[in-house]
């Protein structure tokens, strides 16, 4: 009994070994919303670290989260520091371009629960009078994450959060 046990963990095992082996080296997650606004209203949400607790989706998991916000006060060279509890983790973020009022594009290192080096890109685009406000995360997949993705989706999992976070942008912009 002992054996069969062992050998159906083992075949387990490489059946996810073999199928994390077979996903992107990359990760993509995307999301959309079109919000009533100029871009010159929506833009300083997202170019100034600041601003960002009125409608970041992370913000409110952890009330004692620890902010820390160097560099340029909005902008290139703007950084962002947080260190919270298991639902925020800790991390860093620093714009590392800026194109007012249509792109900002923020290198995104996360230290703990797990390290993770991606880019996040918001572009803003008008379209009459209202603009499409894009959000997009990409960046290395590294085996661990592959493995993850054998039993759940970042994509699902991430852009449920890029979901409610353009949401909140939108009620803010829109007031």
């Amino acid at each position: 009994m002992f054996k069969k046990i062992a050998i159906v963990i083992v075949v387990a095992l490489c059946v996810v070994v073999i199928l994390a082996a077979m996903k992107p080296d990359n990760f993509r997650v995307e999301r959309s919303a079109t919000i009533k606004a100029p871009p010159e209203k929506i833009f300083p949400l997202i170019d100034d670290f600041h601003r960002w607790d009125a409608w970041s989706p992370w913000e409110k998991r952890d009330p004692a989260m620890k902010r820390t916000h160097s560099g340029a006060p909005a902008g290139k060279g703007a950084v962002y520091e947080w260190d919270g509890n298991k639902d925020v983790g800790k991390g860093r973020m620093e714009i590392l371009e800026s194109t007012p009022p249509s792109k900002v594009l923020i290198k995104l290192d996360f230290i703990e629960p797990f390290e993770g080096h991606n880019t996040a890109t918001f572009t803003l685009k008008p379209e009459g009078a209202t603009t499409n406000v894009n959000w997009v995360m990409e960046g290395p997949a590294n085996f661990i994450s592959k493995v993850m993705q054998v039993f759940m989706s970042f994509d699902s999992m991430i852009g449920k959060d890029f979901e409610a976070g353009l949401a909140n942008m939108k009620a803010v912009a829109e007031r």
